[in-house]
């Protein structure tokens, strides 16, 4: 057995151990948890899939935000790693992938659910690539949430541009600024004509806005705009998640969707403080008018009332 295929059934089967320990945990215990508290704890399911695209780019779905992948004779590389199952998932499923080294794995940027994958990838990848604030931003992350013997950090980090030619194609990631956190970056496949938006694009879903690590709702729109207007039009845009409906592709128009929801969404939050309503009171907003698409269910798993909280920090916060 290869290095490369042992590694895939270590992390395979040492994801089936801790599936099969839980199991048998939760048959053994002496009460039975309440239904909510279960669905709270418990991760979505994996819903595996690779989805060629375009000239040898795809991508794979799992569980978390969506891999993109280059694979033919010559390269291989992903974007993003999503999650340790699903990441031997995707490893051992890369198309042409077996008994080969990767090129690239490429983060778009900090999030568990885009990075807690690269120790599967690590031993048979030559290089990690991030922005030059993703290490340190995932570093905190991992501090806070008590992961750090968990992590593998980016060995290579750029400022703004990161290009390389690979197996016939031109990969270039892009730093636009500080958007979903302080070191999402694009990634465009120019030959494929493909760009993966990472989490810079939550299609028809209320997104994440992650203030602490440097997310800015103002430049975010700034950043969707650049992209719109800089990129091809006729790309196939991934994103990093998307509704059940519309899912993790699209193209440049979706975008501006976004980008008209965050703008209406500064817009609401700064009229009602100029209302001189509280900030208690904005935030208890179920859905967000205009946006059908985007509607969830009240609850924990709707994030409207956090997204109408960091635009209140945001536009009561103090300029420097």
């Amino acid at each position: 057995m290869n290095r490369r295929d042992f590694i895939v059934r270590s992390s395979l089967f040492a994801t089936a151990g801790l599936l099969a320990r839980s199991r048998l945990s939760a048959q053994s215990g002496p009460s039975v948890p309440k239904p909510a508290v279960v669905a709270a704890t418990q991760p979505a399911p994996a819903i595996i899939e690779f989805r060629p695209l375009r000239r040898d780019v795809g991508l794979f779905t799992g569980r978390g935000g969506t891999i993109g992948w280059l694979a033919n004779n010559d390269a291989l590389l992903v974007v993003d790693t999503q999650f340790p199952d699903t990441a031997a998932a995707c490893l051992a499923g890369l198309p042409g992938g077996k008994n080969r080294l990767l090129d690239v794995v490429l983060n778009t940027h900090h999030h568990a659910d885009h990075t807690s994958g690269n120790p599967i990838f690590k031993p048979v990848a030559k290089t990690i690539v991030a922005h030059a604030n993703v290490p340190k931003l995932q570093f905190a992350a991992a501090e806070k949430a008590g992961t750090l013997d968990k992590q593998a950090y980016a060995d290579t980090t750029f400022p703004d541009v990161w290009r390389r030619e690979l197996g016939g194609e031109i990969i270039t990631a892009e730093y636009h600024g500080t958007a979903h956190t302080s070191g999402d970056v694009t990634v465009l496949f120019e030959k494929a004509n493909v760009v993966h938006m990472g989490d810079l694009l939550f299609n028809r879903i209320y997104p994440v806005i992650d203030r602490p690590a440097g997310a800015s709702i103002r430049h975010w729109i700034v950043v969707l705009e650049e992209v719109a207007k800089n990129y091809p039009a006729d790309a196939i845009y991934v994103f990093g998640h998307g509704s059940a409906k519309f899912g993790v592709t699209g193209q440049r128009g979706d975008l501006l969707v976004l980008r008209d929801y965050f703008s209406a969404l500064l817009d609401y939050t700064q009229k009602k403080i100029d209302a001189g309503e509280p900030k208690e009171k904005i935030v208890a907003l179920d859905n967000f008018p205009g946006f059908p698409d985007f509607h969830v269910s009240p609850g924990a798993g709707n994030r409207l009332p956090g997204n109408l909280g960091v635009a209140f920090d945001e536009l009561t916060a103090k300029k420097s």
